[in-house]
């Protein structure tokens, strides 16, 4: 891995779980990740629930927006890890693939999403640990701190 690794999110409307977890790896790592994310077939706008369950962390997601999936961004990042987008991911030697299983937050509710977000969360978490990253503004709980940054 070089110093700074990169990670591209995919799944298919890239408007809940791949922008959650981007989300998560930009605030948790403390930028010493770069971050991409990208849907096979993106929505329109992100996901309602996601920005509602994401701003409960104090996780602004609001100015994101879905994006295409590129082979550019595949070629340009070290990991690529899939959310339910199947065989529509261009797949590239000596790049490391991971598939996430996750249920597809659109059409429920922050009730219903909140589950998907802690799921991600921890596997954010392992991810960081992965790649040698310490992850900022967590505690030794694994609780979030976001008091004060």
């Amino acid at each position: 891995m070089p110093a700074k690794p990169s990670v591209l999110f995919v799944c298919v409307h890239n408007a809940g779980r791949s922008q959650m977890a981007a989300a998560y790896l930009q605030h948790l790592s403390g930028g010493a990740v770069e971050v991409r994310s990208a849907g096979s077939e993106p929505a329109d706008q992100v996901n309602p629930s996601a920005i509602a369950a994401m701003a409960e962390e104090c996780i602004d997601i609001t100015a994101q927006s879905p994006k295409i999936l590129t082979t550019e961004a595949v070629q340009n990042s070290d990991v690529v890890i899939t959310m339910g987008c199947g065989d529509t991911c261009p797949v590239f030697p000596g790049k490391r693939y991971e598939d996430w299983e996750l249920d597809d937050p659109a059409g429920k509710g922050l009730d219903a999403v909140r589950p998907i977000r802690d799921e991600i969360r921890a596997r954010i978490l392992d991810l960081l640990d992965s790649l040698g990253v310490e992850p900022s503004g967590v505690s030794a709980s694994g609780v979030t701190d976001t008091g004060g940054s």
